[in-house]
């Protein structure tokens, strides 16, 4: 039995006991999956960045959301595809740690993202007069930041006071590290009242932010109801904004409730299922939704391929 962390080199991702007879065909979908994701997020904020006539609040913000979209991935899919074709399936102490706050911090941050963006189209619709000294490039540049950096401290305690706990075991069930899945690995229950309080602490706080995501939009609403404009407005560029968050809330939550509350005895491969849905359906969808939908982003790109094709 290991009884301290700092004796504990790495860990067994013991979810890939699924996948034995299926890792060819999951590295090839897998593969091509990640490709298609960083293809269309990156063509995204290319597109915004090269077209001086995006550089609008509300393009930045999906830039920033594409962005994110790629760190988090990033943080999986790599080690992922390696574990795929590798016999053993391990990941450092350290590495796991890393993976943890990667995969903790990019939910939060996109969650923070989407406030952002919920707040930018409820005053470029509620309050259009005060719409641009409200959304400055300064005060921009200052929601954006704040959305990476404090949602990174926040979950950078939790995985902190994750690294203090004595472990008493070196599996986890998963395809990659949760930091509540490494916090069940301590030997004593009694270590983790902190964890515990600062993670509860921390659910509260991006629970009120979820909430600061819907509130505008019930002004949003309101005042699109009775104007014809802003009802048009409101379907060009609030739509695709509450598609994304609806696939990203369901993902998210089908996620954290199975790793609080879930049965072990549900069966592996549809544990892994639901435990990646939120690092696939939102990072291709967003791009997708926003790129189809927003007509300057949609027009950009495709004039950028035929160009190229001529």
């Amino acid at each position: 039995m290991i009884h301290n962390s700092s004796h504990m080199r790495l860990f067994f991702l013991s979810g890939f006991n699924a996948t034995m007879n299926l890792r060819v065909a999951l590295f090839s979908v897998t593969l091509l999956c990640y490709c298609f994701i960083v293809l269309v997020n990156v063509a995204v904020v290319v597109a915004i960045v090269l077209d001086k006539n995006m550089h609008e609040p509300m393009y930045i913000l999906l830039g920033t959301l594409c962005i994110n979209g790629l760190y988090g991935t990033t943080g999986f899919y790599p080690k992922f595809l390696w574990d795929l074709l590798s016999p053993v399936h391990v990941i450092s102490y350290s590495g796991c740690l890393v993976q943890a706050l990667v995969m903790h911090s990019y939910v939060s941050s996109d969650l923070s993202i989407l406030a952002l963006m919920s707040y930018d189209r409820y005053v470029a619709i509620c309050r259009p007069l005060v719409y641009h000294s409200v959304m400055s490039k300064k005060r921009l540049l200052v929601f954006v930041s704040l959305s990476w950096f404090t949602p990174f401290c926040v979950i950078g305690t939790n995985v902190f006071l994750t690294s203090r706990l004595k472990l008493c075991s070196q599996y986890i069930a998963r395809l990659f590290c949760v930091n509540w899945v490494i916090v069940k690995l301590a030997c004593y229950p009694a270590d983790t009242i902190v964890n515990n309080i600062v993670a509860y602490i921390t659910i509260i706080l991006f629970v009120f932010n979820g909430v600061f995501v819907v509130w505008p939009y019930v002004y949003v609403i309101k005042i699109c109801v009775n104007s014809l404009e802003n009802r048009a407005k409101f379907m060009q560029t609030c739509v695709p904004h509450l598609t994304s968050l609806f696939f990203f809330v369901v993902t998210l939550l089908f996620d954290v409730l199975y790793i609080r509350y879930g049965s072990n005895s549900l069966p592996q491969t549809l544990r892994n299922f639901v435990a990646v849905q939120f690092l696939f359906l939102p990072p291709i969808l967003n791009p997708l939704i926003y790129g189809f939908k927003l007509t300057k982003i949609r027009n950009r790109i495709l004039c950028d391929i035929i160009f190229k094709t001529e």
